[in-house]
């Protein structure tokens, strides 16, 4: 017997009505590449969402076509994300920090019509546009008197104009919620890119999920920024949550800098932000370097990477800002886990509470998970054993887009799990801590180290800005852990003083053979540390005798 609710299905157009219709006069602010800053409500957004929409309809694009994006975070931006949606296209969030060659590669496997852009991504189009065999229109971001005369890119429209000539009122179109609503590329750290190709009923589900209390906690009552790229898994859904809830909403643009930020988190009153480590390291900098202080700041998410357990302190115990833990991948929309304490952790010692907010935390409503072993067998979830990792929901990834056309597709799925290429541990309690991406474990004797833990204790050191763990052949024990440092401005350390700073701190058998002192340790599109470069750049590397 079934239940007798009204069917409606799950689509993001009406995440954006709700947004206007109950929260229409909330705040979005916005920096503009031009550098000012631009300000309207949700209500505006609402109604340039149907203007983008409806001018899609007179490029006469088809039902699941895919629109490119090429911009940073900003109001357009956030159009976009609705007006391609809603009309029943593909939204396709290319990542300007990739190489040319693969910005060219992934338009191409899209089969990208239409693709939007910042003013600032303008040489990149014209590097790349003759390649770009689907794309027939593009628009760049910008009012119609700032567009160039010669260009050199076919078809080239200011945003402004395209849509100057739409109606604010529009009928968002009906259709099953699964269908495809937007499309983000992993980074493509061995081989191409894959698609991966997310749903309306995925999306909005997930978007539910991260406003929780115990995940995100959105609320009408927050400012928030979201410091990840809207290029970068959909900002983490922030886009979405946001709309959900009517919070205000803070976009940085191009300006990423400690200071650019530390300036809107004020003059915004922003409550809540969302990034990866490195942002949040330039911002503690630009603090500590001129004596400033938050005034509204309480919470900020950070993942992308492990968090160094000096930034949560430094966040927590200097500045009053509660650091949230957070992990997830393209492949999970992306959130996984978020690590915020149950009731019974805050009758703790700070010292105890440190060993769980250092966990990327519980599984988000919706998604399971478990560890295996190298044979597929279920680990125990008892904070001990340590496996691979893999997960399970309505926001994850069941193949990658076009997968199906290759010769003999392989799934990606085991026996219906995601497979992450993490190595965790998971507790009693549900808290999952990564201890290693699967290629990045350290195997020393038959026993593994784990790359992040001996990376944590070096960036705890103050003269290191920044270090990364890799292991390096040793005769007798087949591998044995180095790590890679890049100082502080102005800061000094030696190699034996690095040693000498993990005594105590880990066994003795885990600690690095040598330090490697680097100008730069690599970084990919979406800021974390390339290990695979930084092998390579040391490829001749011997440990000494």
């Amino acid at each position: 017997m079934l239940g007798l609710m009204q069917d409606q299905p799950l689509l993001i157009s009406t995440l954006i009505e709700f947004a206007d219709k109950h929260h229409g006069d909330s705040e979005i602010v916005s920096r503009r590449v031009e550098g000012d800053i631009h300000r309207y409500n949700y209500s505006a957004l609402a109604a340039r969402s149907r203007q983008v929409a409806g001018a899609l309809d007179g490029l006469k694009l088809g039902f699941g076509d895919r629109v490119a994006t090429l911009a940073w975070n900003g109001y357009r931006h956030m159009e976009l994300y609705f007006g391609v949606s809603g009309s029943g296209r593909v939204l396709h969030t290319l990542n300007p920090r990739l190489h040319p060659d693969q910005v060219v590669w992934i338009a191409n496997h899209a089969e990208d019509k239409v693709l939007c852009f910042d003013a600032s991504f303008l040489p990149i189009i014209q590097a790349v546009h003759a390649r770009c065999k689907t794309i027939q229109h593009y628009v760049m971001m910008c009012d119609a008197d700032k567009l160039p005369q010669d260009s050199g890119v076919p078809n080239l429209i200011s945003y402004e104009a395209w849509i100057a000539g739409q109606k604010s009122h529009y009928i968002w179109p009906v259709f099953d919620e699964n269908a495809a609503s937007s499309l983000c590329y992993t980074s493509g750290t061995t081989g191409n890119p894959k698609g991966v190709l997310y749903s309306h009923r995925s999306t909005i589900l997930h978007a539910y999920a991260a406003a929780l209390p115990d995940v995100m906690c959105l609320s009408a009552r927050d400012s928030v920024l979201p410091v990840v790229p809207m290029f970068h898994v959909n900002a983490w859904g922030i886009p979405y949550s946001a709309a959900l809830t009517g919070c205000k909403l803070v976009f940085p643009g191009p300006a990423m800098d400690g200071k650019s930020i530390y300036e809107l988190l004020e003059s915004e009153k922003v409550s809540y932000a969302a990034g990866v480590p490195t942002v949040w390291q330039m911002l503690l900098s630009h603090l500590q370097t001129n004596g400033l202080r938050f005034s509204t700041l309480k919470r900020t998410v950070i993942g992308g990477s492990a968090c160094p357990p000096a930034m949560i302190t430094a966040f927590n115990d200097e500045y009053g800002v509660e650091v949230l833990h957070a992990w997830g991948m393209t492949e999970m929309s992306p959130l996984g886990t978020l690590c915020t304490l149950k009731n019974k952790h805050l009758l703790l010692s700070k010292d105890e509470q440190m060993k769980i907010r250092l966990k990327q935390g519980r599984a988000i409503y919706g998604m399971d998970m478990k560890i295996v072993d190298e044979a597929g067998a279920n680990l125990p979830h008892d904070g001990k054993a340590f496996g691979d990792l893999l997960v399970k929901g309505p926001w994850i990834i069941s193949e990658y887009f076009k997968q199906s056309e290759e010769p003999n597709p392989a799934s990606p799925l085991i026996d219906g799990w995601f497979p992450t290429g993490d190595v965790a541990t998971i507790d009693a309690d549900g808290y999952m801590q990564i201890t290693d991406r699967s290629k990045d474990v350290i195997k020393s004797g038959g026993e593994w180290i784990s790359s992040i833990d001996i990376e944590n204790i070096a960036v705890a050191h103050p003269a290191v800005a920044m270090a990364a763990c890799i292991g390096v052949f040793h005769p007798k024990w087949d591998e044995r852990p180095i790590i890679a440092v890049v100082k502080k401005p102005g800061a000094d350390v030696t190699r034996e003083e690095l040693i000498a700073f993990y005594q105590g701190k880990t066994a003795k058998w885990q600690i690095p053979d040598d330090v490697v002192f680097v100008e730069a340790i690599p970084l990919g599109a979406t800021g974390k540390m390339q290990k695979a470069k930084l092998r390579e750049t040391l490829k001749d590397y011997k440990l000494p005798n």
